[in-house]
Formats: C-alpha cells, sequence, structure tokens
C-alpha cells in the first residue's frame, strides 16, 4: 500500500510561490504516472499537472502552464510542485496522486494523499 503525504501549503499573496512536496511511503515511485490535483470548494476535483516517472515526461492543464513546474528527486522519493505566480484562483486543497497509467483522470489515480491547502490572496 503506498502512502503519500504533501506538505508545502500555505498563504501567500498574489504573484507569490510556494513548492508543494509528495513524498511516497515505498522506496520508488514505482507507479506510471504522478499527478498534482485540486478542489476548490464547491467545485470539482481538477487535474494540475503530471508526471511519467519512468521517462519526466510532463503535462500541464492549460490554467497553470507555464506557472507551474512539476519535478522529482529520486533519492528523497518524492515529487514537488514549483508554483510561481499565483492566483486567488489557483486557491484550492491541492492532492498528488499515483496511477499505473498516464492519465489526467483522476478516477484512473490508485493512491491518493491527504491534501495541502493553499491559499492565494488578492
Amino acid at each position: 500500500q503506498v502512502q503519500l503525504v504533501e506538505s508545502g501549503g500555505g498563504l501567500v499573496q498574489a504573484g507569490g510561490s510556494l513548492r508543494l512536496s509528495c513524498a511516497a511511503s515505498e522506496r520508488t515511485f514505482s507507479y506510471y504516472s504522478v499527478g498534482w490535483f485540486r478542489q476548490a470548494p464547491g467545485k470539482e476535483r481538477e487535474f494540475v499537472a503530471r508526471m511519467i516517472w519512468t521517462t519526466d515526461s510532463t503535462y500541464y492543464a492549460d490554467s497553470v502552464k507555464g506557472r507551474f513546474t512539476i519535478s522529482r528527486d529520486n533519492a528523497k522519493n518524492t515529487v514537488y510542485l514549483q508554483m510561481n505566480s499565483l492566483k486567488p484562483e489557483d486557491t484550492a486543497l491541492y492532492y498528488c496522486a499515483a496511477a499505473k497509467v498516464p492519465t489526467v483522470a483522476a478516477g484512473r489515480y490508485d493512491y491518493w494523499g491527504q491534501g495541502t491547502q493553499v491559499t492565494v490572496s488578492s
């Protein structure tokens, strides 16, 4: 059973930056795809970014492209989401997840973290 633990959320002013971390319990992220999702109050969970672990291939939602960067540290078995030029509409609970297929569909992800809150003030 893979356990994912997010950290790094917080309160930041618009235009600021945060870096989220997602640490996996297993030695390696052996799953094919690691993704970040977010959910704002009253809204559905939405895809943010994903990385294919074995190739470093990345894919981003249009809303964050050019501002967010997903990366990984093999030695620490951790995935990061660097978020720059934050906007109030980025405010949400951010989750990392692991899937056996390269997908942006939340329903295809097998394991989820508990989430970390990001709040961007205007």
